[in-house]
C-alpha cells in the first residue's frame, strides 16, 4: 500500500469532496497506509469511515468491514457508490441476485470494500469465500461491542480475533465513539495479539446543545421540543416498546410526522419505518435503543429521551445521533426517580456477574449526577471521560444558569425523615412526611408524631423531590439494592447530619420553559436564501427517489447550503462546494446548476 499522504489528499478532494482532513483524520490514515494496527475512539460525526475508506481505495486488498446492522451496511455502500467506489454488502437483507452479484466481486477481486455482519462471517461458505479474496484489511465498526464492560456488548463480535487468524492476519482497524479506559483495554486484548495503536481523539460534541429536565409532565414537554424543532429529523428514545407507540401516537395526533420502531414489531413494518425515517425530512423516531447504532443519517436535528437512559455510555452514543454533518443540534433528557429505580431494577435482573453489575450501577450514578448537575453539563460528561474543557456556552445550564444555595438544612431534614423512619420508605411517603400531609400511610405508621412531621411545609413537593434526585447526585443518600425505592442514608450523608460538611443545592427550575429560538432553518452556518434552499432540497429529493437511495447520499444539507450561499455557476465552481466529489459532479452536477441558475 502506498503511504503517500499527498496523494490521500488528492483523493480526499476529488473522490469525497473534502478540501481537507478533518481534526484527528490525518494521522489515523497515515498509521493505516503504513500498516499498523489500531484501535480509534472518536466521536460521532467526527469521520470515522473516511479513516478506511479512503485507504481502502488506495491500495491493493479486500477491506472487510464488520458492522452490526444490515441498515448501516446499504446505506454505507449507497454512499460509496455514489461516489464511485466499488463497494458492496453480504447480508440476508439482500435478494440473492445482489448476493450473486456480491460474491462475484469478491472472486474476481474487483470490490474495494466489502460489509459484512459478524454473524454471516461464522458460516462456512462465507469463511471459504474470503479466504480466497486477498482481505489486507479487518475493520471493525462500533469495536466496544467486543467487550463485556462496553455498553452494547454482543457476544458475536468476540469471535473476531479467530476470523483474522482464519483470514491470514490481515491489517485489524478497530474503530468505536464510546469506549471508558476499561473498555478499551479490553477491546485491544480481544482483538489484537499484540498491543495496537490507539487513537483517542476527544468525545466533545460541540455543535450539540445539551439540556435536562425532571419530568412533569413528559408528553407535553416532549412534544414542545419537537414542535420546536418543526420540520426536522430527529428521534425520541423511549425506555420501552409500548411507550414508543405512545409517543409516536401523540406527536402524530398533534400534526407531527412520527413513527414507532421497537424489537417487538414485524420485520417488515420496522424496516419499513426505519426507510422513511432514512430517506425523507421531518420525520421523527419514537425509538428503543433497538434503533441507532450505525444510523447514519446526517442531518438529525435532534434527539430526546422521553425517559433517562440505561448509562452515561448509552446517553452520549444515542445524542451522538444528531448533528454528525457538523451543524447546530438539540438535545433533551427527561428523568425522573421512577426512571431510575426502572434501570436500577434492570441492572440488578440481569443473569450478569456482580462485578459488571456493580460497573453499570456506577455508570448510572454518573448519568444521575450529570442529570441534577449544578454548573456546565459538558464540562461534566467530557470529565466522566477523561477530558477537561473550559464552559461550553451550549448546555442549558451555561444558557440558562443554574443558581444555588446553601441546602445543607434541607438535606438533614430530608436525610433525618429517612432515618427516622427506619430506611424503609421512598420519595413519595417521605414528601408527605416532610409537608405535614396526613395521608392514609401517614396515619398508619404513626408518622405524624415524628418531629421530622411538617418540617419542610413551607416547600411545595416539586422541591422536595428535586432535593432527594440531587441528595442521590452527590451520594449523600442511596436507594435500597431491592429495586422498590426505598432510601438509605450513605456515610458521606451522616457526616452531613453530624454538621461535618455543607450541602450546595440547585433552584429547581423544571418548571421554567426557554423559547427555543433555532428552527431548522435558522441552525445553518450559512445565510442561505430560503427559497433556493428549498428548490435545491426538492431537486435533491426528487434524484434521491429516483436513484433508491436516502436524500443525503446525493448531497447532504452541509452541501446544499453551500451551495445557495455561494451560487456557484460552472461546474468547476460547484466542484468547489464541501461534498461533490468528481462521481456526483459528473452524475448530479449538471442538475445542480441548472436549480442554482433559476430565478
Amino acid at each position: 500500500m502506498t503511504t503517500d499522504l499527498g496523494e490521500a489528499r488528492r483523493l480526499l478532494a476529488s473522490v469525497f469532496g473534502f478540501a481537507a482532513f478533518r481534526p484527528g483524520q490525518e494521522e489515523i490514515v497515515a498509521a493505516v497506509l503504513a500498516g499498523e494496527n489500531l484501535l480509534a475512539i472518536m466521536p460521532t460525526g467526527s469521520g470515522k469511515s473516511l479513516c478506511y475508506q479512503l485507504p481502502a481505495i488506495m491500495g491493493r486488498g479486500l477491506s472487510l468491514v464488520i458492522s452490526p446492522l444490515i441498515a448501516l451496511m446499504r446505506d454505507q455502500v449507497h454512499q460509496l457508490r455514489a461516489l464511485g467506489i466499488e463497494a458492496a454488502s453480504l447480508n440476508s437483507g439482500n435478494d440473492s441476485g445482489t448476493n450473486r452479484d456480491t460474491i462475484a466481486g469478491v472472486t474476481d477481486r474487483r470490490l474495494r470494500l466489502l460489509y459484512a455482519a459478524p454473524e454471516r462471517l461464522a458460516q462456512k461458505e462465507t469463511l471459504a469465500l474470503l479466504r480466497g479474496a486477498g482481505v489486507a484489511r479487518l475493520v471493525i465498526d462500533e469495536a466496544h461491542c467486543v467487550s463485556q464492560w462496553g455498553h452494547d456488548f454482543r457476544p458475536e463480535y468476540l469471535g473476531l480475533a479467530r476470523l483474522a487468524e482464519d483470514l491470514g492476519r490481515p491489517q485489524i482497524l478497530a474503530f468505536t465513539a464510546t469506549a471508558d479506559a476499561t473498555t478499551r483495554a479490553d477491546v485491544a486484548a480481544k482483538l489484537f495479539g499484540a498491543p495496537p495503536l490507539v487513537f483517542l481523539h476527544g468525545f466533545d460534541r460541540p455543535n450539540l446543545r445539551l439540556a435536562m429536565q425532571p419530568k412533569r409532565n413528559a408528553g407535553r414537554q416532549i412534544e414542545r421540543f419537537v414542535k420546536d424543532h418543526q420540520g426536522a429529523s430527529g428521534i425520541v428514545y423511549c425506555a420501552t416498546r409500548r411507550r414508543t407507540e405512545e409517543v409516536a401516537g401523540l406527536l402524530a395526533g398533534e400534526g407531527h410526522r412520527a413513527l414507532p420502531y421497537h424489537a417487538g414489531m414485524e420485520a417488515d413494518a420496522r424496516r419499513r419505518n426505519q426507510d422513511v425515517f432514512q430517506r425523507e425530512d421531518g420525520v421523527v423516531m419514537a425509538a428503543t435503543i433497538a434503533f441507532g447504532m450505525g444510523i447514519d443519517k446526517p442531518d438529525v436535528r435532534f434527539v430526546a429521551h422521553a425517559d433517562l437512559p440505561g448509562t452515561i455510555e448509552s446517553y452520549y452514543q444515542e445524542i451522538g445521533r444528531a448533528g454528525r454533518d457538523g451543524l447546530p443540534a438539540d438535545t433533551l433528557t427527561l428523568y425522573g426517580l421512577a426512571d431510575i429505580r426502572f434501570r436500577r431494577m434492570q441492572i440488578d435482573t440481569r443473569g450478569a456477574p456482580d462485578e459488571h453489575k456493580r460497573v453499570e450501577h456506577r455508570r448510572l450514578d454518573a448519568l444521575v449526577a450529570l442529570c441534577e448537575a449544578p454548573r456546565c453539563r459538558r464540562q461534566i460528561l467530557l470529565h466522566y471521560f477523561g477530558e477537561t474543557s473550559d464552559a461550553c456556552g451550549n448546555c442549558d445550564l451555561c444558557l440558562d444558569g443554574a443558581e444555588l444555595y446553601d441546602g445543607t438544612v434541607e438535606a438533614q431534614k430530608a436525610m433525618s425523615a429517612i432515618l427516622r423512619t427506619g430506611e424503609r420508605f421512598g420519595t413519595v411517603h417521605l414528601v408527605h412526611l416532610l409537608r405535614g400531609e396526613e395521608t392514609e400511610k401517614i396515619t398508619r405508621y404513626g408518622h405524624a408524631r415524628l418531629p421530622t412531621f411538617g418540617v419542610g411545609r413551607e416547600r411545595d413537593a416539586e422541591t422536595w423531590r428535586a432535593t432527594f434526585r440531587q441528595l442521590y447526585a452527590a451520594g449523600l443518600i442511596a436507594l435500597d439494592d431491592g429495586g422498590i425505592g426505598c432510601w438509605h442514608v450513605t456515610p458521606s450523608g451522616r457526616d452531613v447530619l453530624r454538621g461535618r460538611g455543607r450541602v450546595s443545592l440547585r433552584i429547581a427550575t423544571m418548571a421554567k420553559t426557554v423559547k427555543r429560538k433555532r428552527t431548522r432553518e435558522a441552525a445553518v452556518t450559512h445565510s442561505a436564501d430560503a427559497d433556493l434552499l428549498a428548490r435545491l432540497k426538492a431537486l435533491r429529493h426528487a434524484l434521491a427517489k429516483a436513484a433508491n437511495v436516502p436524500a443525503y447520499v446525493v448531497f447532504p444539507d452541509r452541501t446544499l447550503e453551500e451551495m445557495a450561499a455561494r451560487r456557484p455557476t460552472t461546474l468547476e465552481g460547484l466542484a468547489e462546494i464541501h461534498g461533490v466529489g468528481r462521481a456526483k459532479l459528473a452524475r448530479w452536477g449538471a442538475a445542480f446548476l441548472a436549480a442554482l441558475s433559476e430565478e
